[in-house]
């Protein structure tokens, strides 16, 4: 494909197009971000599923194993905003370029985490692989930067699907192919997933370094010129998305989604080792759980375009509900109940991260995206981060079974607050024919 170079800003908010094919810009996008999501997908994966292990290993703590975990969640809740607020000044490759590089980072921490048996080391670590969470997750948004309106769902979905090959492949071969590599040449326990995950990030940075050119923000108008500043404090993002319906909704769904499958997930591997399981069926879960996740992504992106953004939130709620109770009854050495739950789980966190950034995408015009985006994944972040370090407090002094129900709650609580958002602005007959149906917004 011939190189197309960077667009040269003009006088307004929009860059110059000049001579560029925004069709083709696009694939290119598209494609760079498949890539990235493939190589992200497998770091991320390969270290946070061994992460409980390795915290239970060093303090014999599930309780510090839930904090390590749930540090994923607080890193990518503290990086969200910033790494928006960057992307809004500079675009998006600088923005997932240092998201990827500090995530490889914090690999290397965890390694040393192994190596020196100090547990301080690995939510450390932790917490910076978070970061590439983070920035795996700002890839759907720069996926949706140059696609058409009636089209953004299924662009995001595409872009999330990728992280099934990625993701699911590093939840298959951490315990069985990369923690053993990490054996055979001297690394401890779980290391060997750790290292891995890091060289896979900064394999993530150098793709989007060398081929995400132009930069899908900065064409799309995303980025100021002429001193123009598009950043928006965090007070004033969250104060637009407290003042829309929609946003309000979308944040929640993100918010619910992401502790739900959070919360559950951190001490299921924990959970199943308690109950004899083999690292085999823990590693045949992950694997399945991941691939509710994301392996009917561009159909549910399809179908959110199509259908709307509203029944496939409340479908996210349900699923979420009937997951929770499923696994939750399922004693913990039953492997068919607690896998099939938590896939049903998985599937729910993909209808609503789908649905509910398409819904926060088109609630606001371009130039104020990136900054109300990063604010609305940094909710969501900081709430999966809360449930994962609730999680391990519930198992220590509750039960499995309570987790899961206060899961089932949270899945029940979407549902309810999709149907008052449908009420309310069927009521004030602002935005209805959004509701099962994408209209794009005035002026684009």
């Amino acid at each position: 494909m011939t190189q197309v170079d960077e667009p040269v800003l003009g006088t307004g908010q929009q860059p110059a197009m000049g001579h560029l094919d925004l069709e083709q810009v696009q694939r290119r996008t598209v494609r760079t971000l498949l890539a990235s999501q493939m190589a992200g997908g497998i770091g991320l994966v390969s270290g946070y599923s061994v992460t409980a292990l390795l915290a239970d290993d060093i303090t014999g703590s599930k309780t510090l194993a839930g904090l390590a975990a749930a540090s994923l969640s607080i890193g990518a809740a503290i990086a969200s905003f910033p790494l928006a607020r960057l992307m809004a000044r500079s675009g998006r490759r600088p923005g997932l370029l240092m998201g990827y590089v500090l995530a490889a980072i914090g690999g290397f921490f965890a390694v040393l985490a192994a190596i020196t048996r100090q547990f301080a080391f690995l939510p450390v670590g932790v917490a910076l692989i978070g970061i590439g969470n983070a920035t795996n997750m700002a890839t759907r948004y720069a996926a949706a930067d140059l696609a058409k309106p009636e089209r953004r769902a299924s662009t995001i979905g595409l872009v999330v699907a990728a992280t099934t090959i990625g993701s699911g492949f590093g939840s298959l071969v951490s315990l069985s192919v990369f923690d053993p590599i990490g054996r055979s040449i001297g690394l401890p326990d779980y290391a060997g997933s750790f290292l891995t995950g890091a060289l896979l990030f900064l394999v993530a940075a150098a793709i989007v370094e060398i081929r995400l050119r132009p930069d899908p923000l900065v064409l799309a108008g995303g980025v100021g010129s002429d001193g123009t500043d598009t950043r928006i404090p965090f007070g004033a993002a969250m104060g637009l998305i407290l003042a829309n319906p929609k946003a309000r909704l979308a944040v929640i769904a993100m918010m619910v989604s992401q502790a739900t499958m959070v919360g559950t997930m951190t001490l299921t591997p924990l959970h199943m080792n308690d109950g004899g399981q083999s690292n085999g069926a823990i590693s045949i879960m992950l694997f399945s759980h991941i691939l509710g996740m994301y392996a009917f992504s561009p159909l549910v992106g399809r179908l959110a375009d199509q259908v709307g953004r509203y029944p496939m939130l409340l479908l996210s709620g349900v699923l979420v509900a009937a997951g929770a109770l499923w696994a939750g009854f399922t004693p913990p050495e039953g492997f068919i109940g607690i896998t099939g739950g938590q896939t049903v789980i998985g599937i729910a966190w993909c209808f609503g991260i789908i649905a509910a950034s398409g819904l926060l995408t088109e609630a606001f015009p371009v130039e104020q995206r990136a900054s109300v985006q990063g604010a609305g994944d940094m909710c969501m972040m900081a709430f999966g981060a809360v449930a994962g370090i609730s999680a391990g407090a519930i198992v220590a002094y509750r039960s499995y079974l309570d987790l899961n129900l206060a899961a089932a709650i949270l899945g029940a609580a979407l549902v309810i607050a999709v149907l008052l958002t449908v009420i309310s602005t069927g009521r004030t007959g602002k935005r209805g024919q959004t509701i099962f149906a994408v209209t794009p917004v005035p002026g684009y």
